[in-house]
């Protein structure tokens, strides 16, 4: 029977596997897979070491030391969906940007062109 210390060790092995062959097949990039490693080796460690989640428990003064790794993850996770939504946000504003863009140089082409441009609303109907 598997304890939870020798599930978490191999828990941790295998997202770091994971995540090097998703490295490999550039299915993932640089950031990303730091960002991911970095959650598979402590996953490892505290698997490994399960004394260091009592002495940061202790450390930070929570009472019930296993809940630590509960309010980190939840922490990182929002985090990471803040991180994700500022990227959309970025991405998004250059989409319409570039969207602009093309759209001043088409109606400059067709000017010098003579030729009028088509007044297109996206509507395929």
């Amino acid at each position: 029977m598997l304890t939870g210390q020798i599930t978490s060790a191999i828990l941790g092995i295998a997202i770091a596997g994971a995540i090097l062959f998703l490295v490999r097949r550039d299915h993932l990039h640089g950031p990303y897979a730091l960002w991911w490693l970095s959650v598979a080796a402590a996953t490892f460690v505290l698997g490994v070491f399960p004394g260091t989640v009592g002495w940061l428990g202790r450390v930070s003064g929570i009472s019930y030391a296993p809940v630590l790794p509960i309010i980190v993850a939840v922490a990182l996770i929002l985090l990471r969906l803040l991180k994700l939504d500022i990227d959309r946000s970025r991405q998004e504003r250059r989409v319409r940007r570039l969207t602009q863009k093309l759209a001043i140089l088409e109606r400059e082409l067709a000017r010098l062109g003579g030729t009028p441009v088509p007044d297109d609303d996206g509507d395929d109907s």
